[in-house]
């Protein structure tokens, strides 16, 4: 098993992304230790440790609603876009 720091630091900035852990600075050290040694398993699972894999859908379907529209279809959504913003009234 190859240790990355980089990836292990990115999961753990996240705080979304990591499960419910003690609010006691003390139950929280205790914990992190335990699972740092064994005595514990994380209970962090597999798709809260990689977040990457949830975000396929969204940075594809741009892309590929954009290759499906006409350049016409696309100024009208731009056109309509447009208008809707410029009429809101702050």
């Amino acid at each position: 098993m190859n240790f990355d720091p980089a990836e292990s630091w990115r999961g753990l900035c996240d705080t979304r992304l990591v499960a419910k852990r003690p609010r006691d600075p003390a139950q929280l050290a205790k914990q992190v230790f335990d699972i740092a040694t064994g005595e514990a398993e994380d209970t962090v699972s597999e798709s809260k440790r990689h977040p990457s894999s949830k975000r396929k859908g969204g940075v594809k379907g741009g892309k590929a609603r954009a290759k499906s529209l006409t350049a016409a279809e696309r100024a009208d959504i731009a056109r309509i876009a447009a208008t809707v913003r410029w009429k809101k009234k702050v």
